[in-house]
């Protein structure tokens, strides 16, 4: 077939990943999981989502149908049953739930509070090879699978060893999604025979990571073709500083590597139809978010004085990896700049603590929300003026996304997906849409703060950089266009097999 042929025809993708919104979630993963999709289906791609069906889906509410019954999977030398339902996104994307009771209908997706499930192993060893001969019994045509992150990683080492040869699985194509490279999947090499592949898998060349098996690696080694979540840090998983042992493997495969930015869901993140906010704005009617900022000042119960002056907002996971240990250093400093700061987070008792200390010596001045609250998430960004985001590393990122289009400006540690989608304002040109700082200091992290203030005292100014933030798209569609790229071209390799 030729390339014009396979550019008109639809492209057949299966997306199998660990979570995907609203069916079940823990982080990003889910995101994009459930949302891009959507985004391919708008651009013609018939695609489809493999799931495991979690208790959180279950108890969703969600409509599903069965669909298959009696699922035969091998699971080291037992044979398991399973049950495949249907279910659908909000634009119709089929989701295949894969049910099987004693490993998914648990309370949480991966771990309880004493640690990751101890059968993990086990549980995505089914789940990847249900998949695959759930595609086998109903003959279902498929060119791309998309696999995303480590708990997916053996679909592309089973088609490349077990499944090569086979005349239904053999042609199909694999793209690795790496999401954060930090989970890799590791398990005793003791564990090797659950899974079902062949020994000599376990080499440097294969699954071998350290004496262990890492199925991150299954997906870096076997993948067809491997992405990242933005072009930076498909740069620097290269690197030792954030390669974390996976440098090497993606080296060999940096022909095959290619970092896409991850897109945002306007449909959930529009100031001009977000029913979590007071009052709908967008571009053209910035007075609406000044009503927000009072709003939001009230609601917390900051003093009245922070309606003239900066509100910093910091909506993220309180860990290391975010920037909290910068964060603590600098609070009281940003706060003797007359500046007020709301966090809404949860995370490491160390930063939950320190974070409280300083809320309580700064009445008035700090709000600190311990959990997470959806609502909350959003008034938080329609109602502060600049959005903190310091991170440590970032693959991608969401939340500065999400603030330019609330005209919440973004001042970020250039790195990863930060890095790629903020450029520092020139007031002087009028060009840029936030702020950026580089080592990873406390100094240089309160450069930027004292940068956003001052830049704030200036009014048109700020009126520019709100709206050059607001008028960029970085919606999935413009995302998936470039997903679409990669299938076409892998769709058309497979061809040649």
């Amino acid at each position: 077939m030729s390339d014009k042929a396979i550019t008109n025809k639809a492209l057949r993708v299966l997306f199998v990943s660990s979570e995907a919104a609203p069916f079940a979630k823990t982080g990003g993963l889910a995101d994009v999981a459930g949302t891009l999709p959507d985004a391919l289906r708008r651009q013609g791609v018939e695609v489809s989502i493999a799931l495991p069906f979690y208790r959180m889906a279950r108890e969703g509410g969600f409509s599903r149908r069965p669909l298959f019954a009696g699922l035969q999977v091998p699971l080291g030398s037992s044979i398991l049953t399973g049950n495949v339902l249907e279910a659908q996104t909000k634009e119709g994307v089929p989701v295949y739930l894969f049910e099987r009771e004693d490993l998914f209908d648990r309370p949480n997706l991966y771990a309880t509070s004493e640690g990751d499930y101890y059968d993990n192993l086990e549980r995505f060893v089914y789940f990847s090879r249900a998949v695959l001969l759930f595609l086998k019994a109903i003959r279902a045509p498929v060119d791309v699978i998309h696999c995303h992150d480590w708990q997916t990683g053996l679909v592309p080492a089973y088609l490349k060893t077990v499944y090569r040869d086979d005349p239904i699985l053999g042609s199909i194509s694999t793209l690795f999604t790496i999401h954060n490279i930090g989970y890799q999947g590791l398990f005793p090499r003791a564990k090797l025979a659950v899974c079902g592949l062949p020994p000599e898998v376990f080499q440097m060349e294969g699954l071998e990571y350290w004496g262990q098996i890492s199925l991150l690696k299954a997906g870096v080694v076997y993948g067809d073709t491997l992405t990242t979540v933005s072009p930076s840090y498909a740069r620097e998983i290269r690197e030792p500083e954030f390669g974390l042992g996976m440098e090497g493997s993606l080296q060999k495969r940096s022909k095959d590597l290619f970092g896409i930015l991850n897109g945002a869901d306007y449909s959930v993140w529009s100031p001009d139809k977000d029913p979590d906010i007071p009052y709908p704005y967008d571009v053209h009617s910035l007075g609406e978010k000044a009503k927000n900022k009072e709003a939001l000042i009230g609601e917390l119960g900051l003093k009245e004085s922070l309606r003239d002056r900066p509100v910093f907002g910091m909506i993220s996971r309180l860990s290391s990896q975010k920037g909290c240990d910068l964060l603590v250093r600098v609070m009281e400093d940003m706060v003797g700049l007359d500046a007020g700061v709301v966090i809404l987070g949860s995370g490491e008792e160390k930063y939950q603590s320190l974070l409280e200390k300083v809320s309580r010596r700064n009445p008035g001045a700090v709000s600190l929300s311990i959990g997470f609250d959806e609502s909350l998430a959003h008034r938080i960004m329609a109602g502060s003026d600049i959005l903190l985001i310091p991170s440590l590393y970032e693959p991608c990122g969401l939340t500065q996304m999400y603030a330019r289009k609330y005209g919440t400006v973004p001042p970020v540690r250039a790195t990863g997906g930060l890095g790629d989608t903020i450029v520092p304002f020139r007031p002087e040109t009028e060009q840029g849409n936030g702020f950026k700082f580089g080592p990873y200091k406390a100094d240089a992290l309160m450069g930027a703060v004292k940068e956003a203030v001052r830049l704030y005292q200036n009014s048109a100014a700020w009126q520019i950089l709100m709206r050059n933030g607001m008028s960029q798209d970085f919606s999935w569609d413009r995302s998936a266009q470039s997903y679409l790229k990669l299938y076409r071209g892998m769709a058309s390799t497979s061809l040649t097999r």
